[in-house]
C-alpha cells in the first residue's frame, strides 16, 4: 500500500537523504579532548623573566661583594672598634705591682677630652687654619679653571700638568720639601727674602699658620682646578655663545652662566675641603720638627688622638678623641649639604 512507504514516497523519487554528520563518520573531537592545547604564551614567560632577573641580581651581587667586603674590613669594623675602644681605660690596681688592668669606664674618655683645653684649643686652631685655607684654595682654583676655559688661554695641557704635579707628590714629601725652604740656613727663599729686606719666620708662631696653608696650596690648589676645569668643559658651548652674541662680557658669563651650573663641582670641592681641613696631621706633625717651631704635639685634634695613642700610650682617650673629630666633621657635612641644597631648591 501507498500509504506504508510515506517517507520513502515523499521523496520524489530522489536520493535518499544523507544521514547527519552524528550518524556518519564520527566529528573531530574538540581540542580540549584531543591533544592538549598548548599554554598562552604569557605563562611561559614569568620563569624566564624571574631566571633573566635573578640572573642580574647574581652579576650583581658578584661585582659588589669585593667592594663590600673590603669596605666592611676597611671602614666598618675599624670604627666600631674604635667606638668599642674609647669605652674602656687603663688604671693601676692597688699599689700598682699587679700592672695596669683595662675596665670599662662609659663616656670618661669622651668627658676627659672634652674636658682637655689642649682638645679645645686644637679645634680654635682649625677654626683659623679653614678661615685662610678654604678661600684662598677655592677662590684660587676657580680663577685659574676660568683662565684655562677661555678662548684665549695656551697651551692648556701644559698648565694642567704644572697645576697638577704638586698633587702627586706624597704630603710628607712635600712638607719635608718647604720645612728646606722654610730654613734660614738652608733655603735660597728665606736668603732671597732676607736680601729684599723682608724677614720673616716661618717657624714662629705667627708663622706657623700661613706656612702650613702655603704647603696644603700647593698640594691640593691644582687638584682642584682640575675638577673645576672638567666641570667647565661639560658646559653648553651654545650657551656661551648665545650669551656672547647678546652682549655679555667674559666676567658676566663666568659669574652669571659657568659658575651656576657648575654649581654641584663647588659643593663637592667644599665639601672635601672642609673634612680635609678636620683631618690636618702630616704638614703639621712634620713641621713641629723644625728648627724653634711652635706646633707642638696637640696643635690639631688629630695631632692630640695621635700623642694620646703612641706617646701616652692612652688608646681609649685617644679613640674618644678620633669618634669625636669624626662627629664634627659628619655635622658640619650634613649642614653644607642641608644648606646647598636648600640653596639649589629655591627659585
Amino acid at each position: 500500500m501507498s500509504g506504508a512507504s510515506g517517507p520513502a514516497s515523499g521523496n520524489d523519487g530522489g536520493c535518499p537523504p544523507k544521514a547527519p554528520s552524528s550518524q556518519g563518520r564520527p566529528a573531530k573531537a574538540p581540542s580540549s579532548q584531543g591533544r592538549p592545547a598548548k599554554a598562552p604564551s604569557s605563562q611561559g614567560r614569568p620563569s624566564k623573566a624571574l631566571s633573566s632577573r635573578a640572573r642580574t641580581r647574581l652579576a650583581a651581587g658578584t661585582l659588589l661583594t669585593p667592594f663590600f667586603a673590603l669596605f666592611t674590613v676597611a671602614m666598618i669594623v675599624p670604627v666600631a672598634y674604635a667606638l668599642w675602644l674609647s669605652l674602656f681605660t687603663e688604671k693601676q690596681s692597688g699599689l700598682g705591682f699587679d700592672g695596669p688592668r683595662t675596665v670599662f669606664d662609659g663616656l670618661g674618655n669622651y668627658a676627659a677630652a672634652l674636658g682637655d683645653q689642649a682638645f679645645r684649643e686644637g679645634f680654635w686652631v682649625l677654626l683659623g687654619y679653614c678661615a685662610f685655607y678654604i678661600p684662598l684654595m677655592g677662590g684660587g682654583a676657580i680663577v685659574l679653571a676660568l683662565l684655562l676655559d677661555t678662548a684665549l688661554a695656551r697651551a692648556r695641557r701644559f698648565f694642567q700638568l704644572a697645576l697638577f704635579l704638586p698633587h702627586a707628590i706624597p704630603g710628607l714629601i712635600a712638607a719635608l720639601i718647604w720645612i728646606y725652604l722654610y730654613t734660614p740656613q738652608l733655603s735660597p727663599v728665606v736668603a732671597a727674602m732676607e736680601a729684599g729686606g723682608i724677614g720673616f719666620d716661618f717657624f714662629s708662631s705667627e708663622g706657623t699658620l700661613p706656612s702650613i696653608v702655603n704647603i696644603a696650596l700647593w698640594e691640593w690648589l691644582g687638584y682642584n682646578v682640575v675638577i673645576f676645569y672638567a666641570a667647565l668643559q661639560a658646559v653648553d658651548r651654545s650657551l656661551l655663545e648665545a650669551a656672547t652674541v647678546d652682549g655679555a662680557g667674559n666676567w658676566r658669563i663666568a659669574f652669571s652662566i659657568k659658575l651656576p651650573l657648575i654649581r654641584s663641582s663647588l659643593v663637592m670641592v667644599l665639601l672635601f675641603t672642609i673634612i680635609g681641613s678636620l683631618q690636618l696631621f702630616t704638614e703639621p706633625l712634620i713641621l713641629s720638627r723644625g728648627s724653634g717651631s711652635a706646633v707642638t704635639s696637640t696643635w690639631t685634634p688629630n695631632m692630640y688622638a695621635y700623642s694620646a695613642a703612641f706617646e701616652r700610650n692612652d688608646y681609649g682617650l685617644a679613640a674618644a678623641a678620633s669618634v669625636l673629630i669624626a662627629l664634627v666633621a659628619a655635622v658640619l657635612s650634613f649642614a653644607v649639604t642641608r644648606f646647598t641644597n636648600r640653596k639649589e631648591a629655591r627659585p
